[in-house]
């Protein structure tokens, strides 16, 4: 039982008795005329057994899309219900107006629809319902909370999508199927040419060339069925938060995934066998490279639930999964964070043995803050902020330096733009031949 807004109104009576005939004598017969008023109103409310309450089921949405969880409510009792209704999902689901008036007769049935809009990624969770049929009177209600489990998938957002039809257009050119060719160690030969200037001598052919009457050049089109493997860092590093998200704020972890979600669409666009590997100390989740129409999907599957934990990598563990994932040269994509302490770690000897039979490129998220803190120099207090921040961008830089003398490849900008950087490099390396 419980007591709705109507109720100060017995109050209100009680105190004019009070005042209009002092004493016990008139408290004691408001009391008592307040309990059988209440009574009476419990007894004629409807029972919220008497509701028959469904959920449908939902599809997935992407982060930040909206969506309506709907509830089908039946009165199955004899008496109408007069009341509320309130579908209670976790915060993270976003539940806008989550409470819904009800008023249906003996036999019929209501539609009510919870609009969601999640701030998350995963599986965001409703646990039951709460029904309060009010009696007549409107003084008080019987209340019953049902359970009712539900569940919204929330995938990726995967807002990088934007850049990758400028993309898909500069693969064309580097595929051949528009005129400008590219010369490259390691690609496949496409056909013959005059020389005009700017092309590589290197590319002359002088076998053709002595034939003809003016240099011949050699044109080549990047190799297919390249081997991509994408390692996404899911330690305590990915935890960090960075500025931007639905939430207003959003962890390493989700700029990594767009960025991975990026490159493997172009990978996949490219005819390259793209696979998935993200770690702590274990593998937290797999996919392995099938078609292209099913890459992306499997991807965006995997990926959706995905939260860093609160581990340091094992990094020889991560070395030892991209081995038995790609036994013959291949592009390794890491994509952690690029700071002093991760690779003291042990990163460094991994990363120097990977370098020595693949392409390894490490992508890292800049922090926002940090710049911010860099530029804003109004008093003392933030001029010692902006020496520190210089000094952390100096020790990223310095250790970019040192990944790069071992053959390592490094890629990193700010959340918005470290999608786009990754997919420019991972065109670059493929017109360079070095897949």
């Amino acid at each position: 039982m419980a007591l709705t807004g109507r109720a100060p109104l017995l109050v209100l009576l009680g105190t004019a008795l009070v005042v209009a005939r002092p004493g016990w004598g008139a408290f004691w017969a408001w009391l008592a005329l307040s309990a059988a008023l209440v009574a009476l109103d419990v007894a004629l409310a409807a029972s919220p057994r008497a509701l028959s309450v469904h959920r449908a089921p939902l599809p997935a949405v992407r982060l930040g899309e909206p969506v309506t969880a709907e509830l089908l409510v039946a009165n199955t009792g004899r008496r109408r219900v007069r009341g509320v209704l309130r579908d209670a999902w976790q915060p993270s689901a976003g539940a806008r107006r989550d409470r819904h008036r009800l008023d249906l007769p003996p036999g019929e049935r209501a539609r009510l629809g919870t609009v969601l809009v999640p701030t998350r990624r995963g599986d965001r969770l409703a646990d039951r319902v709460t029904v309060r049929c009010a009696g007549p009177l409107g003084l008080a209600a019987r209340q019953r909370s049902l359970p009712l489990p539900g569940r919204l998938r929330v995938l990726p957002p995967f807002s990088s999508r934007r850049h990758l039809p400028s993309r898909l257009a500069r693969l064309r050119e580097l595929d051949g199927r528009s005129a400008v060719q590219h010369r490259g160690q390691g690609t496949e030969f496409d056909s013959l040419r005059e020389y005009v200037d700017g092309d590589d001598v290197r590319s002359i052919d002088w076998r053709a060339t002595a034939r003809r009457d003016a240099v011949v050049v050699r044109t080549w089109r990047p190799e297919r069925d390249r081997r991509v493997v994408l390692v996404l860092d899911a330690s305590r590093t990915a935890a960090a938060r960075l500025g931007g998200g639905p939430g207003g704020l959003e962890v390493r972890l989700d700029a990594a995934i767009e960025a991975a979600l990026l490159t493997a669409a172009l990978a996949a666009r490219a005819g390259d066998r793209v696979d998935l590997l993200a770690h702590d100390r274990r593998v937290r989740a797999r996919v392995r490279g099938g078609s292209r129409a099913g890459l992306l999907p499997g991807l965006v599957e995997a990926l959706a639930g995905l939260e860093p934990s609160l581990v340091e990598a094992d990094w020889d563990a991560v070395a030892t999964e991209v081995r038995s994932m790609a036994r013959r040269r291949a592009l390794v994509v890491l994509l952690t964070a690029l700071d002093a302490s991760v690779l003291d770690s042990g990163l460094v000897a991994v990363l120097e043995q990977l370098a020595a039979r693949h392409t390894v490129v490490l992508a890292a998220v800049d922090d926002p803050a940090l710049a911010r803190l860099a530029r804003s120099r109004a008093d003392a207090e933030q001029v010692y902020a902006a020496a520190a921040a210089e000094t952390a961008a100096a020790e990223r830089e310095a250790t970019a330096a040192l990944l790069t003398r071992l053959g390592v490849e490094v890629v990193h900008a700010s959340p918005d733009e470290l999608a786009p950087a990754l997919a420019d490099r991972y065109l670059a390396l493929k017109a360079a031949g070095r897949l």
